[in-house]
């Protein structure tokens, strides 16, 4: 049955006002053969036994790779086996929003936990229940920023202008690295084009031998700290960066912190690859005001680009500018430990359209796989997966860079990605891996087609499952070519 009534006269109108002709061009994006125009040609039918079968028939037309060194926003981690084990019990298994306190104290404690961990990580005074992703993630930070700075900015610019009549333009502006995720960047313009805000984005430090930058000798593929300086204007609100950028380049965060606080903005750090807060200084301690994040490199699967699970953490001062579901901890009447969900009043249930944000599920599912990999990790485990992370990506980077045909972009310290560049044609590089069981990394020249230097240039992930003997593979493989 249909449960939305649509007759035909309200389908012509919704058709008429996005401006396309039927419903049919609403999937104009699925091309040839993979646009179903009739039934499937499905001929009786199979015992459940048979179909099994045939299925696995089919599988074995796959083609099973170890040696991955895929990353760019999607990282290949181990997962333990209490993750699982733990997130398949009947009590976890929902993406059901805890309302009912007196129904749901496991739930609401492990969300409770997760917050205390995600603000031990990031060095922030409060973290949220999390949200759908990275990207939209890092969309809600640049809102808060947004949100947190703008009236402060207009009444500022005002005075500065020496305007009485009460009357400024003030458009809301964020700063935005060129070194921060490419789609990510794509995310927040949807944002800021819906909403009326100024995107500047500032480029990266290009090469080492740029001569009209000091920073380029030993920083080249971090955020392009002269340009960061000219950017500001009386409308900056924010800046946001990447820090391991997706280049894999471990930025100047204290610096930048510095020099947005110098400039009255608000600083959000993107970490992309979670992992990498177990080794590196968190952003908070760095100086940033607001983390987004993305967790899936804790306890869950690369599984074809989701679901994954947002982080969102934040200073204390804009705990009420946070969208997302928040856990406290508090007493009932009878002096009993209890988890509650808390500061409700910024959320949809109760402001409606006013509400911070519009974020229907709290990701549970995902957000007790990240918890339960980093608590069985401890604060160890998770120190030793960064140190191998570093420490197996830069071996990888130097035997490569060693090579005739290869060589190193950047020089700035990586964490578990880097940047190689290929004399011949990158696309006939990463064939021939593939024709030797080796994914061997992402292509950049279609990200950034005006960049010379990333021309034929491969993104490369080394993860702690990359044993010595598939990196010294991977290196003779390429070394051959």
């Amino acid at each position: 049955m249909d449960y939305i009534p649509n007759t035909d006269e309200d389908r012509k109108e919704m058709l008429k006002k996005i401006g396309i002709p039927n419903h049919l061009s609403l999937f104009n994006d699925i091309q040839g053969r993979l646009f179903l125009k009739k039934p499937l040609d499905v001929k009786g039918f199979v015992s459940e036994l048979e179909l099994r079968n045939h299925v696995t028939e089919l599988s074995k037309k796959n083609k099973i790779i170890a040696a991955n060194f895929l990353g760019a926003g999607a990282y290949y981690h181990y997962i333990p086996s209490t993750v699982d084990h733990t997130i398949r019990r009947n009590e976890f298994y929902t993406a059901y929003t805890p309302y009912q306190p007196e129904v749901s104290q496991g739930m609401l404690q492990a969300i409770y936990e997760f917050q205390t961990v995600v603000a031990n990580l990031t060095g922030m005074d409060v973290a949220n229940a999390s949200m759908y992703d990275g990207s939209t993630a890092l969309a809600e930070a640049m809102l808060m920023c947004v949100a947190a700075k703008s009236e402060e900015k207009a009444a500022q610019k005002q005075a500065d202008n020496n305007n009485t009549d009460g009357i400024t333009s003030f458009t809301p502006e964020v700063i935005v690295s060129a070194a921060i995720h490419p789609e990510y960047r794509e995310v927040l313009r949807t944002y800021t084009n819906a909403k009326g805000i100024t995107l500047k984005e500032i480029d990266f430090i290009s090469s080492e031998n740029d001569p009209s930058n000091p920073e380029a000798k030993n920083h080249s593929g971090t955020t392009n700290i002269e340009l960061l300086k000219k950017a500001f204007t009386q409308d900056t609100v924010g800046v946001i960066i990447q820090s391991p950028n997706f280049f894999g380049c471990i930025e100047d965060v204290k610096q930048i912190a510095e020099l947005t606080h110098q400039n009255n903005a608000l600083l959000a750090v993107s970490v992309v690859e979670i992992t990498s807060l177990g080794l590196l200084k968190s952003p908070g301690s760095l100086g940033a005001d607001i983390v987004a994040g993305e967790g899936q490199g804790f306890g869950i699967p690369v599984s074809f680009g989701g679901p994954y699970l947002g982080i969102l953490a934040c200073k204390e001062a804009f705990i009420r500018r946070i969208p997302g579901r928040i856990v406290g901890l508090t007493t009932d009447n009878r002096g009993q430990r209890g988890f509650v969900l808390t500061l409700q009043a910024r959320e949809q249930h109760i402001r409606r359209e006013k509400a911070t944000s519009n974020i229907c599920t709290n990701q549970a599912l995902c957000m007790l796989a990240a918890l339960v990999n980093i608590v069985t990790l401890g604060k160890t485990g998770v120190q030793q997966l960064g140190e191998l992370n570093l420490n197996k990506a830069n071996y990888a980077y130097q035997k490569l860079k060693e090579l005739d045909n290869f060589s190193g972009v950047f020089n700035s310290p990586v964490y578990n990605e880097f940047v190689i560049k290929c004399r011949g044609n990158a696309s006939d590089v990463l064939a021939e891996l593939l024709k030797n069981n080796i994914i061997g990394g992402l292509e950049l020249g279609r990200f950034y087609p005006n960049k010379t230097e990333l021309e034929n240039s491969l993104l490369i992930c080394v993860t702690e499952m990359m044993p010595k003997s598939e990196i010294d593979r991977l290196v003779k493989v390429m070394e051959e070519m």
